[in-house]
């Protein structure tokens, strides 16, 4: 359990349902559901899922592809990603030690939704940097 985090009292009724309150979750910190979801949603852990996709990597190939992440960073994005259980940790007995990070099957489902995000987001860049633009030039002219 994570420093600041309660067992019992963070626990939030299933969002599943078609009619569900987002406030439910959003508005309570010590909800699991926001605590999972904003673990899951920033963006080292993104990058690492999505790159841990159909293949186990190296820590050091890990930081190789993520641009900009620290060593440290990169450490607790993958224990936070273990704890979770969507990445596996294998250590290998060899000298020098030789450990692989891979998805676990948890986290080959998240991978999909992942995915799913980011295809919407290719498919939309060009609307969104319209509106980008649009907002940045009405700022611009408040501004003025």
């Amino acid at each position: 359990m994570e420093e600041g985090t309660s067992k019992s009292l963070g626990y939030c009724d299933s969002t599943v349902e078609a009619d569900y309150d987002v406030r439910q979750w959003d508005a309570r910190e010590d909800c699991e559901v926001r605590q999972i979801l904003d673990r899951i949603a920033d963006k080292w852990s993104l990058l690492v899922i999505a790159l841990l996709d159909c293949q186990s990597l190296r820590f050091t190939q890990l930081r190789r592809e993520i641009d900009g992440v620290s060593q440290r960073m990169l450490s607790v994005t993958l224990r936070q990603l273990e704890r979770d259980g969507l990445v596996s940790r294998t250590v290998h007995p060899v000298v020098p030690p030789r450990v692989d990070y891979a998805l676990t099957p948890l986290g080959r489902t998240l991978h999909q939704t992942i995915k799913a995000l980011v295809t919407w987001t290719e498919e939309h860049q060009r609307e969104i940097a319209e509106a980008r633009a649009a907002y940045d030039e009405r700022r611009e002219m408040m501004e003025s």
